[in-house]
């Protein structure tokens, strides 16, 4: 999973989620929903992704720092003649990395796992508020093509 001498994609670890929960909360949307005090909640999730063959947590290490981090969720389903799909989350890049390049090489890195997954299509949702990645997601190819609902609970 290696791009470059410097950039490694890989899964991600424990030691990983204090720089994955401080990427999650570096933004107007994160900063409201996550929290770098305990970071107990987390290490339960990863532990619960990391168990599941059909999630791939991943982390952009650079010069020995993690940069980057992504969520790639393989969805076995019946529409589409029974297609697989590929559900990006999660997608994260250090601010000190933003402009690099590593956003489109972690999108083309869940792109083509989810074609050796077989998949039929990757999709996404985005914030929308986030109309910098929008432009970005649709310059990577995405299209806008659905209306987006969540529920609380």
């Amino acid at each position: 999973m290696t791009d470059s001498p410097t950039l490694v994609i890989r899964p991600a670890t424990e030691a990983d989620l204090p720089a994955i929960v401080a990427m999650l909360a570096d933004d107007p949307l994160g900063a409201t929903r996550e929290s770098l005090g305990d970071l107990t909640p987390y290490r339960t999730a990863l532990e619960r992704l990391i168990g599941d063959p059909n999630q791939h947590v991943v982390v952009a290490v650079r010069a020995g720092r993690v940069v980057g981090t992504l969520q790639l969720t393989i969805v076995p389903g019946l529409s589409r003649k029974g297609a697989t799909r590929a559900i990006v989350e999660g997608v994260r890049v250090h601010a000190d990395e933003r402009g690099s390049g590593l956003g489109t090489r972690f999108i083309e890195w869940a792109i083509e796992k989810s074609r050796a997954e077989n998949c039929a299509l990757v999709q996404l949702t985005s914030d929308v508020s986030r109309t910098d990645a929008h432009r970005f997601y649709e310059r990577l190819g995405f299209t806008a093509s659905h209306v987006g609902f969540k529920l609380q609970l």
